[in-house]
């Protein structure tokens, strides 16, 4: 059995920049929920610091996540992501082999 994959992560943007990359963040949300396979996948400005976008998801395995970031509609958030300046980036993957509910 493959593991999970769960993913957190953040972008950091100048605050000046946000509402230019929210309505992108949404479509990539939209998008990466119908068509990527993925089990979760969330994100959100962080209410207490502004400019941060933070992001996790849960993956059926390592190829879905592969598969992902070669999808359509990747690209387009990659070029937000660069016409808005971002100015820091740090994501980690992690395999559950073993959940349970809290």
């Amino acid at each position: 059995m493959n593991p999970k994959v769960v993913v957190v992560g953040f972008f950091r943007f100048p605050p000046d920049k946000m509402p230019e990359i929210l309505p992108q963040l949404e479509e990539l949300l939209k998008a990466t929920r119908m068509h990527d396979g993925c089990i979760a996948y969330d994100a959100a400005e962080d209410p207490f610091d502004r400019g941060v976008i933070r992001f996790s998801e849960v993956w059926p395995d390592h190829e879905s996540l592969e598969r992902h970031f070669k999808a359509p509609h990747i690209e387009p958030w990659r070029e937000a992501v660069r016409r808005g300046g971002v100015m820091e980036r740090h994501f980690v993957a992690y395999d559950v082999l073993h959940e349970r509910s809290i």
